[in-house]
């Protein structure tokens, strides 16, 4: 199934009966699909980014530790920033980890150079490979988004069948409305709730620091581009923007209650954003806490952001 198709796919979904759920007591443990789990071998990719406690290997026995009893049961590799010249090199290895019916693995998305006179030529080299949903890039400007040959590349994408995750901070989200505007066939996945800062929710009393974007100018810029219908947001990340600072469901409620109630419960997915996540806590306890948020949600919403969505949109059944 091509991701173009997922919002037609996700509304008849919704009218089929409910995946099998296991019960446990009252509560019913749902599988999950973590949409964004990072892996690296330092002495393989040569990461120049990472710093404590992120500055070591975090390999898939690492993962299969931090997920013991979440019930996650498939799982997708997000790109960890490696340099350009390491990435071939990445994406050839993050692909042959999801062959392992070992590990639950089942996709991954790939760092590529949108901006690239090489880009389709690039693609080709992975056309065909069933495992590669699709690819992100970091952009260096607002303006480099909406470059003729950005649009061009990523209108691509779509015509192969893979979507693009869109890393961008609050300031970007007005300019990569346009980018989807430009390329209607192509799917496009919002990470980490548009890169919220909880802190900007904060009573301002309370906050621990100055908040890194506008409160009302994300809210307006979310609400614009969840009107795009081939755009979904990942729920994720953003326990990361606030280092060792005992967050709780109810400073992050805000975020996370936006980005569903505009997006809908057919175009959110959960993402473990692991290792990253530790920054602030363990995976276990990021979970626990967004089940806490949408705890209120009928079980059938819960269900699709924690799995059904991810297993239509990357099409993993």
């Amino acid at each position: 199934m091509e991701r173009r198709d997922f919002i037609k796919t996700a509304t008849l979904a919704a009218m089929a009966p409910s995946l099998c759920i296991q019960s446990c007591g009252k509560e019913s443990v749902i599988p999950i699909i973590d949409t964004h789990v990072h892996l690296w071998d330092l002495e393989i990719l040569k990461l120049k980014w990472v710093r404590p406690p992120l500055d070591r290997d975090f390999l898939m026995e690492d993962y299969l530790k931090a997920v013991a009893g979440q019930n996650v049961v498939k799982a997708i590799y997000m790109e960890v920033g490696v340099p350009p010249e390491k990435r071939k090199e990445e994406a050839e290895w993050a692909l042959g980890l999801c062959k392992d019916p070992d590990n639950p693995l089942v996709a991954a998305v790939i760092a590529t150079d949108p901006t690239d006179d090489g880009f389709a030529e690039y693609m080709q080299k992975f056309k065909g490979n069933s495992y590669l949903k699709g690819i992100r890039y970091f952009f260096s400007s607002g303006s480099e988004i909406v470059e003729q040959q950005v649009i061009d590349n990523i209108r691509l994408l779509g015509d192969m069948g893979l979507s693009f995750d869109l890393g961008i901070p609050p300031r970007w989200l007005s300019i990569a409305a346009r980018l989807v505007d430009e390329c209607p066939g192509t799917s496009f996945v919002l990470n980490h709730c548009g890169t919220a800062d909880p802190v900007a929710f904060f009573p301002a009393d309370k906050q621990p620091r100055e908040p890194e974007h506008d409160r009302d100018g994300w809210i307006r810029d979310m609400e614009s581009l969840a009107q795009r219908p081939n755009v979904i947001c990942k729920i994720s990340g953003i326990v990361s923007h606030v280092p060792d600072y005992p967050l709780t469901a109810e400073d992050l409620a805000p975020v996370i209650n936006h980005c569903l109630d505009q997006f809908g419960p057919d175009r959110v997915i959960f993402a473990g954003d692991w290792p990253v996540v530790l920054w602030n806590m363990l995976l276990a306890k990021w979970i626990k806490t967004l089940k806490e948020v949408v705890d209120v949600r009928p079980s059938e919403e819960q269900h699709k952001l924690f799995h059904k969505n991810a297993e239509i949109f990357y099409a993993l059944s």
